[in-house]
């Protein structure tokens, strides 16, 4: 075998190895998302606030340092479509802040992470996409590791209405968010990065009303834990996860999603001492098996 012949392999493992660095790195800070949000003391709208302000101004930085800002000027339906996003987000963002003050940043996050399973129903049932005994199974699966996760059987049986509430309103985020997904397969010509920041914009007039009426954080700590949300969870996590999954096959991305809500799960623990059940360790690892399968 000839060295030129190994180039492109060892070029091709040297952009992989950077990939997972970088969605390891995007993964490990968003992790520590619900520490920057219970720190804050903020309600869930203003926290969703200063998150879509501080990063859109962050994405923006990033925009003009890679020289990528023509990629924000949008034809009409692509306009509508990142608007239309943008929405969708600014709900998932304000319904995940409010579950995790009634269950807990683990809870929450894994819950939140059925998405990729909504994902696929909806392929199913507004995009005519096939469906496979295998997605059947593992569609199964993940909803039973979902319920052992959450708690849900214990919470019920303690009729904890807050609990349950929590775990309504991340369903309802994670919805969203696929919904945002499927929008983003179906509209040609918006990039990540486009997309991205056309939702922090939409998000930063939409709400803007809410910190002007109800007063803004008292000047401090608060503020920089908000600022946090947008800077690091938003403009640079992002930034880290885009340019990871942009040098990685399909089916590593898939892995490394779990990331997130397992370093959410260490961080719950290792902060405030909230750590999940073994039984509920079994529904996280059933789901992420389950979603991993359909993924691939």
């Amino acid at each position: 075998m000839t060295a030129s012949t190994l180039a492109p392999v060892s070029t091709a493992s040297r952009e992989q190895r950077q990939g997972q660095a970088l969605m390891l790195a995007g993964g490990l800070l968003l992790g520590t998302l619900g520490v920057f949000l219970e720190e804050a003391g903020q309600d869930p709208l203003t926290a969703v606030w200063f998150r879509c302000a501080f990063g859109g101004l962050a994405l923006l930085a990033w925009g003009l340092i890679s020289a990528r800002l023509g990629e924000l000027w949008l034809a009409r339906r692509g306009l509508l479509a990142a608007v239309a996003a943008g929405l969708l987000m600014l709900l998932n963002w304000g319904l995940f802040f409010a579950a995790i003050e009634r269950t807990s940043i683990a809870v929450a996050t894994v819950v939140f992470h059925v998405q990729p399973l909504l994902v696929m129903a909806f392929g199913v049932l507004f995009l005519r996409e096939p469906f496979s005994r295998r997605q059947g199974v593992a569609a199964l699966l993940a909803l039973l590791g979902l319920a052992l996760a959450a708690g849900l059987t214990n919470q019920l049986q303690a009729l904890d209405r807050a609990y349950v509430w929590g775990l309504l309103m991340c369903l309802g985020g994670s919805l969203s968010y696929a919904a945002v997904t499927l929008i983003a397969k179906s509209v040609r010509g918006v990039s990540s990065f486009a997309l991205a920041w056309w939702q922090c914009a939409v998000g930063s007039l939409a709400l803007l009303a809410w910190p002007l009426s109800q007063g803004w954080p008292a000047w401090g700590a608060a503020w920089g834990w908000l600022a946090g949300l947008g800077l690091i969870h938003t403009g640079l996590a992002y930034v880290l996860l885009y340019a990871g999954i942009n040098r990685l096959p399909a089916g590593r991305i898939a892995v490394l999603q779990f990331v997130y809500p397992a370093a959410a799960v260490l961080v719950d623990w290792a902060v405030y001492g909230r750590s999940l059940s073994p039984l509920q360790l079994l529904g996280v690892a059933m789901m992420a098996a389950a979603i991993a399968s359909l993924k691939r």
